[in-house]
């Protein structure tokens, strides 16, 4: 039996509906922007205190976070495992992703672990379960020429455009800048306190202090210009240019907690100059710190401790009195520090823990797994709650090689207790 023509038609035409219709939703569920959060099954893990040594390999770079796990980022995602002290990445405690936007940062504060994406959009997480505790929106992070490494380190390690600081008050801030704006949101709830328009490119972020300021260095106008903002208010609150220093110069932060967050100095450096001049930061303007101005010195506490003459020499940040030395450790290199502990790297990569106020030696040992061996050179690295973990580079580095090249083994980072 035939339909007649009109109704041929209009099934046709029906059956063609229904399949866009199909197509569309189709569509929709594999592109519209989506977000996925598994949240933890298992209770929060006791915190850690191993013994001193190589804990073991890695082949992503862990933030280490409220002592008790250890954070990742991949393309869309950011997850957690645990124990801290595994000796290997386990299955993830939790996990969140979210598409088509990309991960460009993460920072943590306490058990609150925050994730920046591609397309501003901030979310804080519990560490504790990984559930969502807050999103917020924030200006674009700048879009970087640097290529992302397999490790993803500079992504929790030195994160660009998000940093945490402490108020006067006891609230914590999370700064976050842009190319053209800056925001300040609290921690605790996510609600933003303020936000400031930016000049662009020729501004850049340095780090945040301890006493809950924004550290930018401003060049839009010619000479380089160090501006300190009150991350309470957003308002520039002092604008300051080393004595004698020349127009264009370079500032690097000393002494952050983690990353460039809640740091108690700076270094300036000019064109040529071998080292530079260290400055201590409190209320007021930067104060002079001459212990501060060799190349490779740390600040941890109130302590520098530097490599002078192939001997290690701690001297108090402040005054410069020499507290201690010593020359039993061949010519090592300063690698981090953190309270109570400044960590330094032999030439045969055995890794040396101090105590920066005396000297005293906390622990030694060689940081090698397995059959690896200690042919390798250092990459970046963080210090945080005991833990030590840096990335092995393969000899000779070769910055612009691809990661097979670069980096030393698969499982290339190590993580040590201290």
């Amino acid at each position: 039996m035939r339909f007649p023509r009109g109704r041929r038609r209009l099934a046709i035409a029906v059956a063609a509906l229904l399949a866009t219709a199909a197509v569309v939703v189709i569509v929709h569920r594999v592109l519209a922007p989506a977000e996925v959060s598994t949240v933890a099954r298992a209770d929060y893990p006791a915190l850690a205190r191993p013994a001193a040594g190589v804990i073991g390999r890695l082949p992503v770079a862990p933030l280490i976070v409220d002592g008790r796990l250890r954070v990742y980022a991949a393309h869309r995602q950011v997850y957690a495992d645990r124990p801290v002290d595994g000796r290997y990445r386990t299955s993830p405690f939790w996990s969140y992703r979210r598409w088509p936007a990309e991960l460009t940062g993460v920072v943590a504060g306490g058990s609150t672990v925050v994730s920046r994406w591609s397309d501003g959009r901030l979310v804080a997480l519990d560490a504790r379960t990984g559930g969502v505790l807050w999103r917020a929106d924030g200006p674009k992070p700048v879009e970087s020429t640097a290529p992302v490494r397999r490790t993803w380190a500079a992504t929790v390690w030195d994160a660009p455009g998000l940093q945490l600081t402490d108020l006067p008050d006891g609230r914590t801030v999370l700064v976050v800048t842009g190319d053209a704006q800056a925001r300040g949101v609290e921690l605790s709830g996510g609600r933003e306190l303020w936000r400031v328009e930016l000049p662009g490119r020729c501004r850049s972020d340095v780090g945040t202090t301890a006493s809950g300021q924004l550290i930018g260095l401003d060049t839009c106008a010619g000479a380089a210009t160090v501006e300190f903002r009150d991350a309470a208010t957003g308002e520039v609150r002092e604008r300051w240019r080393p004595p004698g220093s020349p127009d264009g110069f370079v500032v690097t932060p000393l002494g952050c907690r983690t990353g460039r967050s809640d740091c108690l100095g700076f270094r300036t450096a000019g064109p040529g100059d071998e080292g530079g001049r260290g400055w201590l930061l409190a209320a007021g303007p930067p104060v002079a710190a001459p212990a501060l101005d060799p190349a490779g010195a740390a600040l941890v506490g109130e302590q520098s401790v530097a490599v002078l003459d192939g001997v290690v020499v701690g001297r108090s940040a402040r005054t410069g009195t020499e507290l201690w030395r010593s020359a039993a450790l061949g010519a090592p290199r300063v690698l981090a520090g953190q309270p109570g502990r400044v960590h330094l790297l032999t030439e045969a990569n055995d890794l040396v823990t101090l105590d920066p106020v005396t000297g005293r030696q906390l622990s030694r040992f060689v940081l090698n797994v397995g059959s690896d061996g200690t042919g390798w050179a250092p990459g970046a690295v963080t210090a945080e709650d005991g833990f030590v973990a840096i990335e092995r580079l393969r000899k000779p580095v070769d910055p612009s090689g691809d990661d097979r090249r670069y980096y030393y083994t698969g499982e290339t980072v190590i993580l040590a207790a201290t």
